[in-house]
């Protein structure tokens, strides 16, 4: 008897975990906590460090606020390309066991955009202000988990968009002179 290939195992694999986190959202509480994580990583919780950046460091805040935009449309970009090249269903539309618990933004899942950009904007965000890593991680960290749980990406969309929003930042931190996450 042969095995299946490894492709196939290590998509059964997938889709078992995201079964298994999917199902973490009948608990009420975790399904409110990762859908307002979530709708918070769409934009509205980077908009709202930007604007408080500028408002709280004036000129330091907006240079910061400008770095973080320009990084954003670039992974925007990167984003909308991968999406519409790969083409990849989301969990939900592959395994009716899986439930959507928000409502997806586009049809796809690949890459996760929301964790594209809460890794990409964290490190550049780290650059600029290393105190709020106490703030920053914790929340893409959720981010990135609850499009899992909520039946939106497998875990290899979010390890994916990981690796590629932290190529982002770098290539962005490194354009940009005087700012480093090693300094």
């Amino acid at each position: 008897m042969h095995a299946a290939p490894l492709h196939e195992r290590l998509r059964a694999g997938e889709r078992g975990w995201c079964l298994r986190a999917n199902g973490l959202c009948a608990r009420q509480g975790l399904r409110v906590f990762f859908g307002a994580t979530s709708r918070m990583g769409d934009g509205p919780f980077w908009y709202g460090l930007m604007a408080t950046l500028l408002l709280a460091d004036g000129r330091a805040g907006l240079t910061a606020s400008l770095h973080l935009a320009a990084t954003g449309a670039i992974a925007l970009l990167v984003y909308k390309l991968l999406k519409h090249w790969t083409r990849r269903p989301r969990p939900f539309a592959s395994d009716v066991r899986i439930r959507a618990w928000v409502a997806p933004l586009d049809e796809f899942s690949f890459p996760s955009g929301h964790t594209l950009h809460a890794v990409a904007f964290t490190l550049v965000a780290l650059a600029h202000y290393p105190a709020l890593a106490w703030l920053l991680i914790p929340f893409s960290a959720s981010v990135a988990a609850s499009r899992v749980v909520l039946g939106l990406h497998y875990p290899s969309d979010v390890l994916t968009a990981t690796a590629i929003g932290s190529g982002l930042a770098a290539l962005s931190l490194w354009l940009v002179p005087g700012v480093s996450l090693f300094t």
